[in-house]
């Protein structure tokens, strides 16, 4: 029986295994998939402190070895339920696991488009983030897919320095903020195009053009753009835990910053975007990990 199992292998994930090896309490990480979660993905990471510039990947390496380096045990598998047992819990998967503890950084997926051209240019023109991969377009063409306030957020920030933005929304209105969707509104090299849906993404080692077409006409266009931002909301990775924790409308763990999921057996602890909150940014991620890190080790210990 380990004292802590982390399910999951990102920021969130790594950083609550190295504050738990630096207690002295022996760890498990369980990843179902790759290591860095998210961020992995991200060609360019210049918003991590103490590196002015560093791939995704390679950030996602060195948490890796500095987990290992510490002390802490990897297992790739993927966790399908969580049980109460004598002593502490069984965490799932292809076999059973035991800890006294359980830290929950399963993460979330942005939601995608699903379309051909997606996933290979993804890093190379199609981007999930604003905040990270905005500055990469100055001066440049992009396209904002969606109409919530995550995608108009978005648009407001690329505006800022991007020649031309396009906000594609399905529906023939934007469910954002109205403060937000005036503000665009005063934009010049801002057009919003309602009711329209992506049907094609055309490139080949880059991102070139993107087809739309209109919902109730069926009017095709192409829209010229080097980088398009998909803002369709996030997909938590909760489903595992569903039976075990409360989890709100959209599947996220409900809890507040002390990491302490609503309902949750005494031990379970949350970190990073599978939780409610604010903000998720891989800054943030790292935080959640060393407040719920730092939770479950005065659980241990009391």
């Amino acid at each position: 029986m380990y004292d802590i199992i982390v399910i999951g292998a990102g920021p969130a994930g790594f950083t609550a295994a190295i504050y738990a090896r630096r207690a002295e309490k022996s760890v498990l990480v369980i990843e179902k998939s790759s290591f860095g979660g998210q961020i992995a993905s991200s060609p360019r990471v210049e918003n991590y402190p103490g590196f002015v510039e560093i791939s995704g990947v390679e950030l996602a390496d060195r948490l890796l070895e500095q987990t290992i380096s510490q002390g802490a045990s990897i297992e790739l598998d993927e966790v399908v339920g969580i049980e109460k047992c004598d002593g502490g819990f069984v965490v799932k998967g292809s076999k059973d696991y035991k800890a006294r503890a359980v830290i929950i950084a399963a993460g979330a997926e942005h939601r995608k488009l699903g379309m051909d051209g997606e996933e290979r240019l993804t890093g190379s023109g199609v981007s999930y983030c604003a905040v990270c991969d905005g500055a990469f377009f100055k001066g440049q063409r992009v396209a904002v897919i969606g109409g919530g306030n995550s995608a108009l957020v978005d648009a407001v920030l690329l505006s800022d320095g991007c020649e031309k933005v396009y906000i594609v929304q399905n529906l023939p209105f934007l469910t954002g903020e109205s403060r937000l969707q005036k503000t665009l509104s005063e934009r010049e090299n801002v057009e919003i195009i309602l009711s329209a849906v992506v049907t094609k993404i055309v490139g080949g080692d880059t991102l070139r053009s993107i087809e739309i077409e209109n919902t109730d006409n069926g009017e095709r266009r192409a829209l010229s753009v080097e980088g398009m931002f998909v803002a369709v909301g996030h997909a938590p990775e909760n489903l595992a835990f569903e039976s075990v924790l409360d989890l709100d409308e959209q599947g996220y763990i409900i809890s507040g910053e002390d990491c302490v999921p609503k309902g949750a057996p005494d031990g379970i602890f949350v970190a990073g975007d599978c939780r409610t909150k604010a903000i998720r940014q891989v800054t943030t991620a790292t935080a959640d990990g060393a407040v719920a890190a730092l939770a479950a080790i005065r659980f241990l210990d009391s």
